[in-house]
This record gives structure tokens, C-alpha cells and sequence, in this order.
């Protein structure tokens, strides 16, 4: 068996004022032929899931593509183009195959494109002679719609968030389309949705209301006809039309038996839909808090999630721990800004000296104005780290990174916007969690599978910005109506499926 592998990966946020340009999947990675499989090297990803399966089973790996450009503003069309005749081009020349595997999130968009996936299939399709299957794996907040399915392949979703089932994700993706190619099944795709939106703060499958969802998937799994059972929260900032929480149901040619258990999933998940909603506090509130709780506090600075979308360089909790004159007490407290101008001036300056520096808003320029702060450059780096869960042994590259202490501030000032969903944000920048009082980390729920073992306390503070976690606060223009949490249905029966 020869099977081509590839993964394009964006999560797009419609809210935000700047594109994503080719520059910014550069400045991560773009590898292409035998080059994907040296960047895999100590990995586990959804590609060394899937190239594990293909091993065990003796088939022959193609790679073709691997790139991932975080997350950010809809694509440039220039952008998607590069990336799509960049895949098609290393396909054509690999042809022919038995099969091709993709890595995908499912929530890019384009300028002129609201889905990039669905765009990315129809390509490969037209590449492929009829009847060669493809596989793809994605994001547990993928927004998947009928559209999407196409003929000769299947979905296949993480179940974990935080993320932590990519490697698996890959291995199960690539499992069911090596059956395909030896004839031992016939996926076919059952799609159902529900017009609510769920904020990611309350949607963990760890813990909460999730929990019982995902056990049921997984019992669903255990009928031999239902191959994977996939849940989507979806990316909350996309405005658009059909945006809503949706599952998809690969069976094996049974898709009236497909069909029921996604209607299940969703049933469940509808019925759930007020435990979903997220539990908030202040950001003042959440200073005050961590500062009179004993050990350390990890406090979600959820609107400027770098994650969803944002930019990083929302000054907010900078400015509100500087009013509430956090900088002159005795507790540590670490944070983050993505501020490029701001860290080359302070390394140009040099490690020890002090410097004045305006900082913020370089790209959320509609969303306030910089500050100017005075302090210490403690540490300077290159940003680079590697994740220790969800995209676990992957290289992170954040750009020239320094450290400037403000007082008792300690903040990480970054050249380049990326997940901040590891500990290792902090520690590869000489920053030790066992001694803060408070650290801030900009994401709404996926830093707790590394920063909770050094939490004595969670927070979830609803600051402002792109990626707002309140979501009857963001500003949707486009969005079907009615949809929870937005609107209210007063009946059980008072609801339709998309």
C-alpha cells in the first residue's frame, strides 16, 4: 500500500483586523517530501499517529505536505493558493496511491473563503483517480457542515480537550483507511448539528459536562458498524451562517445506524447546553484572589487568546496589574505579550540594562492603545521550546523573546503570536512556576494539562478582546438565529438541527 501523507493546520478567527499570510506558516514550518518526516523526528502528532499505523501494517508512507500556521485571521487568498498548488504539486508527482491522509483542522478560513478544508478536498479529489479513499483527522473545534463531506472520505476527530489525543487521532484516522484499501470496511459520513455555541472555558472532556459525552462516543464505538464518533465544539469566533456544534458519524456502509448516533451525541449535548455555559470572574477579581490565596494562581486571560486567534498583544492585564499596583508588592507575577518592535528594542539594549519601552496593540490596534512601562531586561532568547503535551515533542517558535521586569512583573515580551498552551513558555525563558504568585497565560482552557500540576488555583478571567469567552458578547453579524447561548428556547422541542 502507498498512502500519502500531508497536514495543513490554521485556526482562523474572523474577529480579528490582519490576515495570515504564507510568512506566517514560515515562521513555524513549511517541509515538503522527506523533509516532513525529519520534522516529525520525536513527535506525537497526528501525522506520526498516522505514519505508526501505516508501519505496523507494512504500507509504504508518501509524504507530501506538513505546515502549521497557529492561529490568527482568515487566510490570504494568496496564502491558501501557495498552500494548495504547494500540495497538489508534491501529490501529483507521488501518484499513484492507494490512499491519501490529511491533517486538518476544519475552522481555517480564507479572505474569500469560509472553508479552506472543504477547498483543500476538492483539489485532492480532482488529483485522484475515482474511488482512492481519503482520511482526514481534525481539531475538536472544527466547524463541519454538509458541505465538507465528500465522496470517498471520511472524518475522524480528536476526543480530548485540552488536546492531548493527536497521536491518536493519527493512528485511529489511518486505521480505518487502510481497511478501506483491503476492502475490510466502507465508511460512509452522518453529519447532525445543533444551533448552540459553546464557549470553551466549560467544555473540557477531563471534567464537567462533557465527561458523560464522551463515554457515550466511545460505547457507541463499540458496535462493529460505527467506526468513530466525533464531537465538534467548533471555533466560537467564525461569523458564520451555519456556525453551531456539530458531530459526524463514520460507519462502516450503515449510515442510517450513522445517522442515529450522531442525533445522539448531539441530543446529549443539547440537553447539556446550560451546565456548558462558562463560569467567569473579573480580571480584578482574579488579581485580588490570587494575591490572598496561598501558592500559585493560573489565571485564563481569555479574550486575548492566542489559541483562538488573537494577537496576543492586549495590554489589559498589563495595565490593570500595574493600577492595582501589582508591580510594587512582594508576589511574583508572570505574563505574556506579543510585541515585536517592543523585544527587539530591549535585546538591542542587552540583558541587565534598563529600558523604557511603549508596548501593546501592535496588531489589535482598534482594541486600545500601547502603555509605556519602565524595566529591567532580565533574559533574552530565541522563543524557541518544545510542547510536552497536545502537540507533544513539536518545536514552538515564538521569535526573539525577552524577558523585562517590571517590578515584581515578570513579561515574557514575544515576536511572534503562538499557542500558549505549555509551561514551557516560561521555563525555556529562565522563569520558574514554582515561584510566582500569579501567572497569566492567554488561552481559556488548553494550558490546564501542563500548568495544573503547579496551580493551587484556576481562574478564568473574561477580559476583553477577539477571542471573548462570553460568547453572548461577541459581536456575531452573520450568525443563524436563534442559537444558544444567544437566544432562548423556552421548549425541548423548540429547536431545529442546521
Amino acid at each position: 500500500m502507498r498512502i500519502a501523507l500531508a497536514q495543513i493546520i490554521q485556526e482562523s478567527n474572523t474577529f480579528v483586523p490582519f490576515s495570515t499570510s504564507i510568512d506566517h506558516f514560515s515562521a513555524q514550518y513549511i517541509r515538503r517530501g522527506e523533509e516532513v518526516f525529519h520534522g516529525l523526528k520525536n513527535t506525537k502528532v497526528e501525522l506520526t499517529g498516522m505514519l505508526s499505523s501505516i508501519e505496523d501494517a507494512g504500507g509504504i508512507p508518501i509524504p507530501l505536505l506538513a505546515t502549521h500556521g497557529s492561529c490568527g485571521g482568515p487566510l490570504t487568498r494568496e496564502c491558501l493558493d501557495f498552500l494548495l498548488s504547494s500540495l497538489t504539486h508534491e501529490l501529483n508527482k507521488s501518484l499513484p496511491v492507494d490512499g491519501v491522509l490529511l491533517a486538518l483542522h476544519g475552522s481555517m478560513a480564507a479572505e474569500d473563503q469560509e472553508d479552506c478544508e472543504k477547498e483543500i478536498l476538492e483539489r485532492i479529489l480532482e488529483c485522484l483517480p475515482p474511488n482512492i479513499p481519503v482520511g482526514v483527522s481534525l481539531d475538536l473545534h472544527a466547524h463541519v457542515t454538509p458541505q465538507l463531506l465528500k465522496p470517498n472520505t471520511f472524518f475522524v476527530g480528536y476526543g480530548a480537550y485540552p488536546h492531548t489525543d493527536m497521536f491518536e487521532t493519527g493512528q485511529k484516522t489511518a486505521r480505518i483507511l487502510i481497511d478501506t484499501i483491503l476492502g475490510k470496511v466502507r465508511p460512509i459520513m452522518s453529519i447532525s448539528k445543533k444551533p448552540m455555541i459553546i464557549s470553551p472555558v466549560n467544555s473540557r472532556t477531563t471534567d464537567g459536562p462533557m465527561v458523560d459525552v464522551v463515554a457515550t462516543a466511545r460505547e457507541l464505538e463499540k458496535d462493529t458498524e460505527i467506526l468513530a464518533v466525533s464531537y465538534f465544539m467548533v471555533q466560537p469566533w467564525l461569523d458564520f451562517e451555519d456556525l453551531g456544534f456539530g458531530t459526524l458519524v463514520c460507519s462502516d456502509a450503515n449510515p442510517l445506524k450513522g445517522q442515529k448516533a450522531a442525533d445522539t451525541i448531539c441530543e446529549m449535548v443539547w440537553a447539556r447546553r446550560e451546565e456548558l455555559l462558562p463560569s467567569l470572574t473579573t480580571l480584578e477579581d482574579a488579581i485580588d484572589s490570587g494575591l490572598k490565596s496561598p501558592g500559585v494562581t493560573i489565571i485564563g486571560d481569555c479574550g486575548d487568546a492566542t489559541s483562538g486567534g488573537a494577537g496576543g498583544d492586549n495590554i489589559t492585564v498589563l495595565k490593570t496589574l500595574i493600577e492595582k499596583k501589582a508591580d510594587q508588592g512582594p508576589a511574583l507575577v508572570y505574563l505574556t505579550l506579543v510585541d515585536a518592535p517592543g523585544a527587539l528594542k530591549a535585546a538591542k539594549k542587552g540583558a541587565g540594562s534598563a529600558i523604557k519601552l511603549r508596548l501593546g496593540h501592535t496588531l489589535s490596534k482598534q482594541d486600545g492603545k500601547p502603555m509605556e512601562v519602565e524595566g529591567i531586561v532580565k533574559t533574552i532568547t530565541d522563543g524557541l521550546f518544545k510542547m510536552s503535551a497536545g502537540l507533544e515533542g513539536a518545536e514552538m517558535n515564538f521569535g526573539l523573546t525577552v524577558v523585562l521586569a517590571v517590578g515584581s512583573l515578570r513579561v515574557a515580551i514575544r515576536s511572534v503570536s503562538g499557542l500558549e498552551w505549555d509551561v514551557a513558555q516560561f521555563t525555556s525563558v529562565g522563569l520558574d512556576l514554582s515561584l510566582p504568585k500569579l501567572v497569566f497565560v492567554k488561552s481559556p482552557s488548553h494550558f490546564r494539562a501542563t500548568f495544573g500540576p503547579y496551580a493551587d488555583k484556576i481562574l478564568t478571567a473574561d477580559t476583553p478582546g477577539p477571542t471573548r469567552v462570553n460568547i453572548r458578547k461577541v459581536n456575531y453579524k452573520k450568525l443563524r438565529r436563534p442559537i444558544h447561548p444567544l437566544d432562548t428556547f423556552d421548549h425541548e422541542d423548540n429547536h431545529e438541527l442546521f
